[in-house]
């Protein structure tokens, strides 16, 4: 694990995630809006997650931590990782699908749901990290920031 920090954007991983992200905003540059939904499906395709919740996989936990960190700066910030600063605006958009998707992940992550070795991977690395407390923070953050994006759709 390549990290420098305890949030996902801050790993080589997150990294992947935000170069897919940079690539995926360039080839849809003629469209103002973007699902999110559209989004998680071509990470899918691409390999960033599982096939289903059950296929368990560090890199799939990273990848969905990283777009639920995006998410949120998105929605605190309204750039995309800095893309707005190359003079497009675009703006994301979430269904109820793409979010309980994020956060099926998220909380599967924060309940340790074991891989087929009995484990999880990306909390039995946290755990043994200086940051562990902040790792699991900023987990619980962004459950309750997806939860509340959910919310505000269902209302």
């Amino acid at each position: 694990m390549g990290a420098w920090g305890y949030k996902a954007l801050e790993s080589d991983e997150g990294l992947d995630v935000v170069g897919f992200l940079q690539d995926f905003m360039k080839h849809h540059k003629e469209s103002s809006q973007i699902t999110l939904w559209s989004i998680v499906q071509m990470m899918k395709n691409k390999g960033f997650f599982g096939d289903n919740f059950e296929d368990i996989d560090f890199f799939y936990d990273i990848s969905a931590m990283a777009l639920a960190e995006l998410y949120c700066q998105y929605l605190d910030t309204g750039q995309i990782y800095g893309y707005e600063s190359k003079n497009v605006q675009v703006h994301w958009t979430a269904n109820e699908d793409s979010l309980t998707f994020i956060l099926q992940y998220l909380k599967d992550i924060q309940d340790e749901k074991p891989d087929q070795h009995g484990g999880r991977e990306m909390t039995e690395l946290w755990r043994e990290s200086e940051s562990w407390l902040e790792w699991q923070s900023n987990l619980a953050y962004l459950i309750q920031r997806i939860e509340q994006e959910i919310s505000c759709l269902q209302q």
